[in-house]
């Protein structure tokens, strides 16, 4: 009676087990997890992409809210995403493990017996008996690596043990890729760095623009090492008509410890503890701004944002010293500039053949005392007043390198100093990378191994009647089977022969 009621206790459990650790199950689980991946690649994120999840907040309030409630903005971290990984986890292990046991008794375990009627296998052969048949069967299959048994007036062979071997160790690498995943997501970390030619820093946390460590980052994983951009360089194609003018190579000149080096898109720099990638680039003119009592309120390179392919750049520049007024601008920076027939101008080519800086400037309130972050690449006009614009009291101010203009209302003036490059670099670093590349590689040696072994029984097999009966059998489809055994019932006929 005890044992009814436990049974009856434990029937679910073990049919969700059954269920969990079944191939069908893994397979469908490794599906969901592929579809589940597919919100991270098409909203923002925000370990890789802050501001992208701010941006969509603004433009979109309402939808935000709601998929910000199903973790959307947090797809690798989310509760959903890591119970699914971890199901298929499980899954795989206790699907393989059982298999796994199955197999190394298979390995050790004689050829099975032959059967009694062979005239039912796929492909069968019957030959008047030889003396010393079933001797020479039994060298001549052994030397082609069977494993091989003789019983009684029968040899039984088996061989392609190595496909079993393939599938479970390509299983065995996806727990691999899963937990060299794991681990390195959580001890990895991502930082990024806007430097300016000229400017250097140093790897610790109060130097990076923005960083996501992973969950189980310690601050003390970041070696110490410095960098600074030396110089930035653009390649751009002069040679093909219908290429002119795009960019084939960025090249950033940096010195790391006293060491010079490069750093090229997809041609990172190894670091101590990290890997530095080049993941951007654009300009950074120099601009010095006067406040009306003729103090410098403002002066040094700022950083403009690419807005297209010809380097038309978007920057803005705060300056909340001035006086009597604080003073906003929005910027526009043309490397090389050329004039609408509406009046706007526009880039007509990426390099600074012609820079012209372009300003919409502000006045009043720039909101920064009020100790909430605000965005250093947009500026809220909501409460300001506008003081030179298109669609203002006065025309934008029009700027050239080496050229001061005088700003409107006594707000004092603006100087076009000089050009500088900046480069965006992503300093990154991920233990867990080399064993993803380790097992992902042997995944697929091992799925080749899989799909390409034939497994094979052979048996040869002297009846009573003076014949021998030949028979194969295969595992799996093999259209070389007849031909296979053809060949060994030649070398066994060869072999009596020369006897």
């Amino acid at each position: 009676m005890a044992s009814s009621s436990f049974s009856k206790l434990t029937f679910w459990p073990r049919w969700f087990w059954r269920q969990l650790t079944s191939m069908r199950t893994a397979l469908f689980l490794l599906l969901l997890l592929a579809i589940a991946a597919v919100p991270g690649s098409i909203y923002p994120q925000r370990s890789a992409d802050p501001n992208g999840v701010r941006i969509f907040f603004d433009n979109n309030p309402g939808v935000a809210e709601v998929m910000d409630d199903f973790q959307l903005f947090d797809v690798y971290t989310s509760v959903w995403f890591s119970s699914i990984y971890i199901l298929l986890f499980v899954s795989l292990v206790g699907c393989v493990v059982p298999r796994t046991k199955v197999h190394f008794e298979a390995l050790r375990a004689k050829p099975v017996q032959t059967p009694q009627n062979l005239k039912r296998m796929p492909i069968h052969h019957e030959i008047t008996d030889q003396p010393g048949y079933l001797e020479a069967a039994l060298k001549v299959l052994k030397s082609k690596r069977y494993k091989v048994e003789l019983q009684g007036n029968s040899v039984s062979a088996e061989k392609g043990y190595s496909r079993e071997t393939g599938n479970l160790v390509f299983h065995f690498s996806l727990i691999g890729v899963l937990i060299a995943v794991g681990v390195g997501g959580g001890l990895s970390f991502s930082g990024q760095r806007v430097l300016v030619v000229g400017d250097s820093f140093v790897n610790n946390l109060a130097s990076y623009d923005s960083f996501s460590p992973g969950p189980f980052f310690d601050e003390t994983q970041l070696e110490p090492f410095s960098v600074k951009l030396d110089d930035f360089q653009v390649v751009y194609d002069l040679q093909n008509p219908n290429n002119l003018g795009q960019p084939i190579d960025f090249i950033a000149s940096v010195t790391s410890d006293g060491k010079q080096s490069e750093v090229r898109v997809n041609y990172p720099l190894e670091a101590p503890g990290a890997s530095i990638y080049l993941t951007g680039n654009g300009f950074a003119p120099v601009i010095t701004v006067f406040d009306g009592e003729g103090n410098i309120a403002f002066s040094g390179p700022s950083v403009f944002l690419p807005q297209d392919a010809n380097m038309t750049s978007l920057g803005v520049i705060k300056v909340p010293d001035a006086m009597p007024e604080q003073v906003g601008i929005i910027a526009f920076f043309y490397p090389t500039a050329e004039q609408l027939e509406s009046g706007a101008y526009t880039s007509i080519y990426p390099d600074p053949i012609d820079p012209l800086l372009s300003m919409n400037v502000y006045s009043g309130d720039l909101g920064l005392d009020e100790g909430i972050p605000k965005n250093v690449f947009a500026l809220d006009t909501e409460n300001l007043e506008v003081v030179a614009s298109r669609q203002g009291p006065n025309d934008p101010i029009q700027l050239r390198i080496g050229e001061t203009v005088e700003l409107p209302n006594d707000l004092g003036k603006v100087r076009f100093d000089g050009l500088l490059r900046f480069a965006s670099l992503d300093v990154a670093y991920n233990p867990g990378g080399v064993w993803v590349l380790f097992f992902a590689m042997l995944s697929l040696f091992s799925m080749g191994l899989s799909l390409l072994t034939p497994r094979r029984r052979i048996w040869v097999r002297r009846n009573s009647d003076g014949t021998i009966e030949l028979a194969a059998l295969a595992r799996s489809d093999d259209p070389r089977l007849e031909e296979v055994l053809n060949d060994i019932r030649t070398q066994i006929e060869s072999k009596v022969g020369s006897k």
